[in-house]
């Protein structure tokens, strides 16, 4: 299976009420889902599922007003955005340090996270030189393509 063939049925897929699908074709798995992941719940979440919308909607509202505030954001700098939707990793590991944090300067090419998409580890590296001035995401958040995750002040 080529690469164009997967990314139209994940578009396919992203767009039909499908909530899982497996396709295994020449040597090839491929595995989606829309589920939310089963172990990120705990049981106090799931026994009040009003406190949890009520967190999620506060979620939604806190994105809207920072979607809303682009100028601020070009005050603050270049972003180093993701080219693909998956879970950011902002250190290599558990429990090490970030890759970079506010206040350090990254250079043209410096590893600044990992994206996971489908079991694949990204490297996202600066294309900017400068200092980072915002980290815009958490570690383990999920993510959309073309989502700023860093903020640079270029030199």
């Amino acid at each position: 299976m080529e690469l164009k063939d997967v990314e139209r049925l994940m578009d396919k897929f992203e767009t039909s009420s499908i909530r899982e699908m497996q396709v295994d074709a020449n040597g090839g798995h491929l595995f989606l889902s829309k589920n939310t992941n089963a172990a990120a719940l705990n049981k106090q979440d799931a026994a009040n599922p009003e406190k949890t919308a009520e967190a999620v909607a506060e979620k939604v509202q806190e994105k809207a007003v920072e979607d809303g505030s682009e100028e601020k954001n070009e005050a603050a700098g270049t972003a180093i955005k993701s080219p693909l939707v998956g879970t950011v990793y902002l250190q290599s590991k558990p429990g090490a340090d970030p890759y970079v944090k506010v206040g350090d300067r990254v250079e043209i090419g410096q590893v600044v996270c990992i994206v996971e998409a489908m079991k694949m580890l990204t490297e996202i590296k600066s294309d900017v030189a400068g200092t980072v001035s915002q980290v815009c995401v958490e570690n383990g958040d999920l993510i959309e393509c073309d989502q700023e995750l860093f903020l640079v002040k270029e030199d």
